[in-house]
């Protein structure tokens, strides 16, 4: 074997070492446990939902820069307990945030509000929507 026989199998050993390590490398992340196993201290309460706490604020939060009387954006208001009974009650407004199929995805152009809210919205409705 001449000297370029074996320098060329050093390049390829060396090439195929690096290319190694680079994909090792590539392939490490680090996991937060907290995010992978949320605490029972941060679960999503849905105990007791009425609107004065809860979905008001969460609407005025997510709904009302684009649904308040002020906007009205697609002739829809949220803003004030009534308004938001009639969307409640036809399933446009869970169906909405949760991106259901058949409704407009809510915030449009945006990304599903949290699940736990979306539950804190659902567990209001299946409540009777209390106004409390």
């Amino acid at each position: 074997m001449d000297k370029r026989g074996s320098a060329e199998q050093l390049m390829k050993r060396n090439c195929a070492g690096l290319i190694l390590v680079a994909a090792l490398a590539s392939g490490c992340y680090y996991d937060v446990e907290e995010e992978l196993y949320p605490s029972s201290a941060t679960a999503c309460d849905t105990a007791g939902v009425n609107w004065t706490i809860d979905i008001e604020p969460l609407l005025s939060a997510n709904c009302f820069s684009c649904h308040s009387a002020g906007t009205a954006s697609g002739n829809v208001i949220l803003e004030g307990y009534q308004n938001a009974l009639v969307y409640a009650n036809d399933g446009r407004l869970l169906g909405s945030v949760s991106h259901e199929p058949g409704y407009s995805a809510m915030p449009l152009g945006g990304n599903k509000i949290s699940h736990c809210h979306i539950e804190v919205i659902r567990t209001w409705i299946l409540n009777g929507t209390p106004e409390n």
